[in-house]
């Protein structure tokens, strides 16, 4: 048995389950392949099995019909457009507004002091219940989407962002201190820099809770968009629109998630080297 260890060649069966070990390209696609294929193989056979009526579990075969029937006839790419547009409006405006208060937060202890309970105790508020004051306030035409959707990834952005800049090693900022840097400089060249990484990793997080909110945003007098739709399939027992619907929100938020892992991997390289 020590000789096997000894001779530094990896045994096949157990460099799988080495913690935190590596696997080859090819077999993380092969995995990950058959972690998508195994569910829709559960599905096709628990739809054709007859234990199930098609009302609540259509086929994957009459999905993708529905799909291609609401391309066709129901203007998809319209409904597509304005659920992206309105995900990606609200993701941005908490991003562009989180971002400062978050580094401010997490630099500087009174600030921390100041916004992060209150911060912390709306991020427990459900976004729902703020539609009738969004209605009040804002009306029921795209900005109040768009505020649902910010109320729901704002608060947790925060926090989560706050808290990537308070990671930074107090080693780095102390060095350059020791060098003469300015508070100025401090957070412009060392504490952003160092956290960056971490920052991107939290954006791509929230875009999925962006995604999230959107059927709720929808529920503001919308009369278009994914989550619309699928709501509106709900009151006429359209199973399997409600199933193309969730799928199509799962497919484009995971198209945006592999972007965000792909700017990760282009923005910081030395992050990925083995």
């Amino acid at each position: 048995m020590a000789a096997q260890y000894d001779s530094g060649i990896p045994n096949p069966r157990r460099r799988w389950w080495v913690i935190r070990g590596q696997i080859g390209r090819r077999d993380y696609l092969v995995l990950a392949l058959l972690g998508l294929l195994a569910p829709l193989a559960a599905w096709w056979g628990l739809a054709h099995s007859g234990w199930v009526d098609k009302v609540f579990m259509p086929a994957p075969e009459e999905v993708v019909t529905r799909i291609c029937g609401w391309f066709a006839e129901d203007d998809l790419l319209g409904d597509i457009w304005i659920s992206v547009y309105r995900v990606t409006a609200g993701f941005a405006i908490s991003a562009v507004l989180a971002l400062p208060l978050a580094l401010l937060i997490g630099t500087y202890r009174p600030l921390q002091a100041l916004f992060e309970p209150l911060t912390d105790f709306i991020r427990y508020m459900p976004a729902v219940a703020f539609i009738p004051l969004v209605m009040l306030w804002v009306g029921i035409e795209e900005s109040a989407k768009i505020a649902i959707i910010f109320i729901g990834t704002f608060f947790q952005m925060v926090l989560m962002m706050a808290e990537d800049i308070r990671r930074v090693p107090m080693a780095q900022i102390e060095a350059a201190q020791t060098m003469g840097a300015t508070r100025g400089e401090l957070i412009r060249l060392v504490i952003l820099p160092s956290a960056k990484p971490a920052l991107l990793d939290t954006l791509r997080v929230t875009m999925g809770w962006a995604w999230t909110y959107l059927v709720v945003a929808e529920l503001v007098a919308a009369n278009s968009g994914l989550g619309f739709a699928i709501l509106k399939a709900q009151r006429f027992l359209q199973t399997d629109k409600i199933f193309a619907g969730i799928l199509l929100i799962g497919l484009f938020g995971l198209l945006m998630d592999q972007s965000f892992r792909w700017l990760h991997r282009k923005r910081f390289p030395w992050l990925y080297f083995k």
